[in-house]
């Protein structure tokens, strides 16, 4: 009862002085307290207590592939009731011949990383018979394999072929045998599923504390762009930055300075973020969401990809975005 007691006092004094705040000062000191608010790793903290953090930080998807290279196989996860990830399926699977990630065309590797489901094709589509009764497409190669120079297109989640026969392996793509493409088809929406391929066991469990600290800083971030900071803003940026466009760290600083400096008034809200632990890194993550941003004289809605990198003391370093 006394903890009750506590908490409802502190809300009550926190609502006080709010109420205060905007009574003295309006609405704006109210939002820019809200805004530095949601910098806090106390907050976050807080959050993910009730979060389920197997994966990493994840609003927007409520399935997950894991494919473990070594032992070629293929997990369904599937969030419960409780918002939960549990497994419901394991299949056994066929990957790339060759050994190790991904890095350009025709090298016959399946590639390590984090993947959405773009699409879905079937007969209907023309799908080759060679892929089974059905096929998901891949959004390899993602922002970071792009930032790491690698290329090559085309990798699908696929079954086994109808007509034809088929090696043991595959040419970078996975497949699955074709009554077990059919159920993972009828399991999965494919708005709403994610594939984490790494070389082998997909890493789980993520840390709390971590997450916590990029989702903090991911809010500074923001933070120094509402508020027209700059050099706040920059300081998240890696020396080696390479925007989705080939834009550097140094032509990036100068258009960005020329930006800030109409000091106007922004509306930035994220929705649907995902912090994802990159397979076969040490410290890179990527982050998604979806972005409303609006000021006097632009507006975007719509999908956003960061990866960062996190240094020695868990500050945000920016290496490409798009």
């Amino acid at each position: 009862m006394k903890i009750v007691f506590f908490l409802l006092f502190s809300i009550s004094i926190f609502a006080s002085d709010v109420l205060t705040n905007y009574r003295l000062n309006g609405i704006e000191r109210i939002e820019k307290h809200m805004d530095l608010e949601l910098t806090s790793k106390v907050y976050w903290n807080g959050h993910l207590q009730k979060n389920d953090t197997t994966f990493g930080y994840i609003e927007s998807n409520k399935n997950i592939l894991t494919c473990n290279k070594d032992l070629s196989t293929l997990a369904l996860y599937s969030k419960d009731a409780n918002n939960t990830y549990q497994l419901k399926k394991k299949y056994n699977a066929y990957t790339g011949k060759e050994k190790g990630d991904k890095i350009k065309e025709g090298d016959l590797k399946t590639p390590i990383g984090v993947y959405k489901i773009t699409k879905k094709l079937t007969k209907e589509n023309k799908l080759n018979s060679f892929y089974g009764p059905l096929a998901f497409v891949t959004s390899y190669p993602n922002e970071y394999d792009k930032y790491r120079g690698k290329n090559g297109h085309g990798i699908w989640i696929h079954g086994l072929p109808t007509e034809q026969e088929r090696d043991e392996f595959t040419q970078g793509c996975i497949a699955i045998d074709n009554p077990s493409i059919e159920a993972l088809s009828e399991n999965i929406d494919v708005q709403n599923t994610l594939l984490i391929i790494n070389g082998d066991e997909v890493k789980q469990n993520i840390s709390r504390e971590i997450l916590s600290s990029i989702l903090s800083e991911l809010y500074s971030w923001r933070y120094s762009w509402l508020y027209d900071d700059i050099d706040a803003y920059l300081s998240f940026y890696a020396q080696e930055f390479v925007r989705f466009d080939g834009m550097d760290f140094d032509k990036f600083k100068k258009y960005k300075t020329r930006v800030f400096k109409k000091i106007e008034k922004k509306t930035i809200i994220f929705k649907n973020i995902d912090v994802i632990p990159y397979p076969n890194t040490k410290d890179v993550y990527q982050i998604t969401f979806y972005e409303n941003y609006k000021s006097d004289t632009f507006e975007f809605n719509g999908d956003k990809t960061l990866i960062v990198r996190l240094d020695e003391s868990d500050k945000m370093k920016i290496l490409t975005e798009k």
